[in-house]
């Protein structure tokens, strides 16, 4: 779980709704003072929020960039439809399609970025159309399924949601794994995140991440520019394998030193510099 800094969005941001053809979705939309070099939409992980990108919304919109982070359909304070068929990755996929739509960027003009999960949703979006995109960004989002340690634990999580309620699940998980410096509070912001999510979604979502597969060759054919970011250690896929990909795709590779697998969270300074020089770079012809 991501645990950012604050669930308070910088003076550059807001929080609103983002209405699209395929429903309303909780954005927090950063936009320069100086006039915008382009757009970035900013998709979050598993029992992920937007919240998870605040700390890199002031340095990006100090270097020219509007950024909207986006709670995905069921995530936080994106309205959830309780029926895991609505988060298959094509949905998810469809669903990023319909706020890059939204945003009216026009053809070949947003950058895309996802967080683990997202990423894999960005990929899928890509994938059934590139054409809204000038770039994408796979942070901390491997090539295929989890490592099998993470796959025990999304298999234990979808099985505790079938089951129990959500406050029950949060109670578990604590037990499990304590409040750490980190967090942030007391963990009323985390909860709160976590009571809002519909267990549909995480059931579903979760299931995708331990079987997944590879589409690295799909994506390269595609020809998108892409930038593959993460931590220098991850335990949720292996830093070899970011790297091996990145090698796949002909793709721009960055590793965040003293991060793992939140880098937005854990070096948010550093992160926001290697992507605003990756977008920086030039236009695809």
């Amino acid at each position: 779980m991501s645990r950012p800094p604050t669930f308070a969005p910088p003076p550059c941001a807001r929080s609103r709704v983002l209405p699209t053809e395929r429903g309303d979705f909780a954005v927090l939309d950063a936009v320069p003072r100086t006039p915008e070099r382009a757009t970035a939409l900013l998709l979050p992980g598993y029992t992920g929020s937007k919240e998870d990108f605040v700390a890199l919304l002031e340095p990006l919109c100090a270097a020219g960039y509007r950024v909207v982070a986006v709670d995905g359909r069921g995530q936080y304070e994106s309205k959830g439809t309780g029926r895991q068929e609505d988060y298959a990755r094509a949905e998810s996929a469809r669903d990023v399609l319909a706020q890059a739509a939204a945003l009216g960027t026009g053809p070949g003009e947003l950058h895309l970025l996802g967080h683990s999960l997202g990423g894999q949703i960005a990929r899928a979006a890509v994938l059934l159309d590139a054409a809204p995109f000038r770039s994408l960004t796979l942070m901390s989002s491997g090539p295929a399924e989890v490592v099998a340690a993470q796959r025990e634990k999304v298999k234990m999580l979808g099985d505790a949601l079938a089951v129990l309620s959500m406050d029950e699940v949060w109670e578990a998980m604590r037990a499990l794994d304590p409040p750490q410096d980190a967090d942030t509070g007391d963990g009323a912001d985390l909860r709160r995140r976590w009571l809002a999510h519909d267990p549909a979604q995480l059931i579903a979502t979760g299931a995708q991440l331990a079987t997944e597969p590879d589409r690295v060759d799909e994506l390269a054919a595609v020809g998108l520019p892409v930038h593959v970011l993460s931590g220098e250690r991850d335990d949720v896929w292996p830093v070899e394998l970011f790297d091996s990909m990145a090698r796949r795709l002909g793709a721009h590779r960055t590793t965040i030193a003293g991060a793992e697998h939140s880098p937005n969270t854990a070096r948010p300074r550093e992160t926001a510099q290697a992507l605003a020089a990756f977008w920086d770079g030039p236009a695809p012809v």
